[in-house]
């Protein structure tokens, strides 16, 4: 099983700008599809953006929650078997841990650490 680890949380203020890696421990292209998710302050876990990495397609499908569709994008290097996360006009309710995970990551149960995102306002 590929394993992601998360990386690039940090402090920032409200209106900026932070990117999020994701590097698995194999090809991506094996995963099928990669989704960052957060956990706020008390509240429950939610997807937030999803890209295929089946590098088959010639086109990367996205999708995005409503909630930060139009500020984040997430993309996919091959060669170097990463997810992006790209989070700009950050809000103070965009804080949260944020996790990336494949399909197989989530039936499984299996979480990694995280990285903290905290937006000052």
């Amino acid at each position: 099983q590929v394993h992601l680890v998360e990386s690039g949380g940090a402090l920032v203020q409200a209106g900026g700008s932070l990117r999020l890696s994701c590097v698995a421990s194999g090809s991506i292209s094996s995963i099928n599809s990669v989704g960052w998710y957060r956990q706020p302050p008390g509240k429950q876990r939610e997807l937030v953006a999803a890209i295929s990495t089946d590098d088959s397609a010639n086109y990367a499908d996205s999708g995005y929650a409503d909630s930060v569709k139009g500020r984040f994008m997430v993309s996919r290097d091959y060669a170097k078997n990463t997810v992006y996360l790209q989070m700009n006009s950050l809000k103070s309710e965009d804080t949260a841990v944020y996790y990336c995970n494949s399909p197989l990551g989530v039936a499984s149960h299996y979480w990694g650490q995280g990285t903290q995102v905290t937006v000052s306002s």
